[in-house]
């Protein structure tokens, strides 16, 4: 894992959002699967805020989208915002 990079958690009451800061390589993707696998059904909405990431690994990128269909085979998949969204293809 990128040694910057952290999750945060904030809850609502049907929403979870997770604001990502740092690094994003291979292994902050296989984190961030991993944080959604515990949350996964839970929450209505899950949104993940991309402002605060510094470099973005391409293959942190390719590792996270080979992984999310496994978590959200009933098609509810998170939210990208920030001014990174648009690197996050679901």
């Amino acid at each position: 894992m990128a040694s910057n990079f952290q999750i945060f958690h904030f809850q609502g009451r049907d929403s979870l959002h997770l604001q990502m800061r740092g690094d994003f390589d291979g292994t902050s993707a296989y984190e961030l699967i991993n944080t959604l696998k515990k949350q996964n059904g839970y929450y209505f909405e899950v949104f993940i805020d991309t402002s605060d990431l510094h470099e973005i690994n391409a293959f942190g990128i390719e590792v996270f989208e080979n992984n999310w269909k496994l978590l959200f085979k009933n098609n509810k998949k998170p939210k990208f915002i920030g001014k990174h969204k648009h690197r996050f293809f679901l």
